[in-house]
């Protein structure tokens, strides 16, 4: 009896996976879900250049010299990390930009001043 031994690796990810990864982003950013509920959606016309920066970002930020495990688990756990935090950190920032520009940067002077008046 031969013995055959298959080799499977998830890392690096292959093009095609990593443009699901860009459309989820796309969808994410643009649809309606708690994410947008709390920041924003994103206009479509933006969140294509947005999510390919996030994406592309993240995969350049692992660490892929280090040992991922025999196929490539635990690099992809902190791909998928990166991902995560750098969407999170653009929504917030883009719901700051948006805030300071729309009300002229006075906000939270505003709300300051309204509890000062109680």
């Amino acid at each position: 009896m031969q013995n055959l031994t298959t080799s499977f690796s998830i890392w690096p990810p292959s093009q095609r996976t990593r443009d699901a990864v860009i459309k989820r982003l796309i969808e994410t950013l643009t649809d309606k879900s708690v994410l947008s509920d709390r920041y924003g959606v994103v206009p479509a016309d933006e969140a294509g250049g947005f999510a390919r920066s996030i994406e592309e970002e993240a995969f350049n930020a692992v660490p892929t010299g280090t040992d991922g495990g025999e196929d490539g688990v635990e690099i992809l756990q902190a791909y998928s990390k990166e991902i995560s935090k750098r969407m999170l950190d653009f929504v917030k920032s883009r719901s700051v930009e948006s805030v300071n520009v729309s009300d002229g940067g006075d906000v939270v002077q505003e709300v300051k001043e309204d509890k000062d008046e109680d």
